[in-house]
């Protein structure tokens, strides 16, 4: 059996071949006059469904080989170029035959000495069908427009090792039609996403991704540094969130952004440090009205991108077409882990977490983590779908209080299969309570927890300027995950990964 480098020099002696023959083995252009999808379409205006040469019209067609079969003096190869519609599905690979009586000796025997599977050709022939039914290209004439120089992973196998799929996606692609079916479903994620907002007047908008002070997100941040102008930035943690939370104040009532943002902190099934979000602001709206638009976003984005509502998700079948259930966050603890996190201390709440063998982050351990490692325990037991309300204002650092019960705020988590899926807020407007929320956050953090938010003085002052009442939501690509029913990182195109 030959090595990598073994087929790869042999492939570099055909490449000398072509090049010999005054040929080139990359050229920058391709005569193609039909994606392989159109003309396999073609099929259906012929009036008869076997027999050779029923079309007169000539196709110029390309795309990679995929597989070869000779017999005596024909070969068959399969070539495809991806051509199958997002919309319409279809198939982007047909089969071509090369012909000695077509192409002559010299030129037959040229294409079996040159030509590999992995290489990207073009043919330029007449459509036909093949006494089995096949529908087929013959080649009057051959081009090479990419020699492969490294084969493809062998067709019935493929990758095997996961690592090595996800490093080489590119490969993964090409032998499994499910990962490129994902890949299109994603981009119909989102785009159904941007459609029903835009469709609403949300009107999308771009924040930086670089910030001096990041903010919008209880999350421990990526740092580097700006060298012209000689300052420490750091990586987004939320969809502009203070952002545009600033263009409300500025007059704007709904605006969104769809963008990557970025947390430096672990990695598992659901967690990314580079993913997709979407955050939307709707001034004049409380948490009442946003949840009422989620459920309708989740309803016409799981229906667009999947064409169904039902769904099994981590062992739980969901739903999203019944009734949204509303979970309290005090009352749900209290069933799942029998604490009342309203009287309990932060040492009989830790006490707990131990009983219940729930590993948590010591460095900078406080009631605020605490609160959310037990409620964390209890999401795993709820498939919803449905709303977790009434949170506590101490995990909550830019949530609107409760007007009836101040130690708690206006805030609302999508549950779906034992996980959070989406959240929101009646965002605080208020510039006082903001700036005394900051200043606790900032003692947490100097406490030794890196997820506290961090003073921003800048938005404060915005604030002072006056914002209306405002309901704010995100969501992340982790939906998309769950409704694949895949680990987040393979729902990722191109993941990141651990260099060799």
């Amino acid at each position: 059996m030959p090595t990598i480098e073994e087929l790869r020099q042999t492939r570099i002696e055909k490449l000398k071949k072509l090049e010999a023959a005054g040929l080139l083995a990359y050229p920058a252009k391709s005569n193609r006059t039909h994606s392989v999808a159109d003309a396999l379409e073609y099929f259906k205006k012929l009036k008869k469904p076997f027999g050779m040469l029923r079309a007169s019209k000539t196709f110029v067609l390309a795309g990679r080989i995929m597989a070869m079969r000779g017999h005596g003096g024909a070969t068959f190869i399969d070539i495809n170029d991806g051509s199958a519609s997002l919309t319409t599905g279809g198939s982007g690979k047909i089969q071509v035959l090369i012909k000695v009586d077509k192409l002559g000796e010299k030129g037959y025997q040229f294409f079996l000495d040159v030509f590999d599977i992995g290489d990207f050709v073009e043919i330029k022939g007449k459509l036909f069908t093949t006494k089995r039914g096949e529908k087929s290209i013959i080649a009057d004439d051959y081009k090479m427009l990419t020699k492969a120089l490294l084969p493809l992973p062998e067709k019935w196998h493929g990758l095997q090792d996961v690592e090595e799929k996800l490093r080489k996606r590119y490969l993964d692609i090409i032998f499994n039609p499910e990962v490129k079916e994902m890949i299109k479903k994603r981009a119909m994620f989102w785009n159904s996403m941007r459609e029903f907002l835009v469709e609403r007047n949300f009107l999308e908008v771009e924040t930086p991704v670089l910030e001096t002070t990041p903010g919008g997100a209880d999350a421990r941040p990526f740092k580097t540094h700006h060298n012209a102008l000689d300052i420490d930035v750091f990586l987004r943690i939320s969809m502009g969130e203070l952002w545009q939370k600033k263009l409300m104040v500025a007059g704007f009532e709904k605006t969104f952004e769809i963008g990557r943002q970025f947390r430096n902190e672990g990695m598992d099934a659901e967690h990314l440090q580079d993913y997709t979000q979407m955050e939307f602001y709707w001034a004049y709206a409380d948490a009442e009205k946003g949840m009422e638009l989620v459920e309708e976003l989740y309803k016409y984005v799981a229906k667009k991108t999947f064409g169904t509502l039902q769904f099994k998700i981590k062992g739980f079948d969901i739903d999203l077409s019944k009734k949204w259930e509303k979970y309290d966050y005090m009352s749900t603890v209290a069933k799942y882990t029998g604490v009342n996190i309203n009287e309990a201390s932060l040492a009989e709440m830790e006490k707990a977490l131990q009983k219940l063998k729930v590993k948590y982050d010591k460095e900078g351990f406080n009631k605020a983590r605490a609160m959310d490692n037990l409620w964390k325990f209890c999401r795993k037991q709820i498939a919803g779908p449905g709303f977790l309300i009434n949170t506590p204002i101490e995990v909550s650092p830019l949530a609107k209080k409760n007007e009836k019960n101040p130690k708690l705020v206006q805030r609302f988590q999508i549950i779906l299969a034992g996980s959070e899926n989406g959240n929101g807020y009646s965002e605080l407007n208020d510039p006082i309570d903001q700036a005394e929320r900051f200043i606790e956050q900032q003692k947490l953090r100097d406490a030794g927890d890196l997820e506290a938010q961090i003073h921003d003085q800048d938005f404060v002052e915005a604030l002072e300027h006056g914002m209306p009442p405002t309901c704010g939501f995100g969501l992340s690509e982790r939906l998309f995950s769950f409704l694949m029913d895949k680990p987040a990182r393979d729902c990722q195109i191109f993941p990141l990964m651990k260099p060799k």
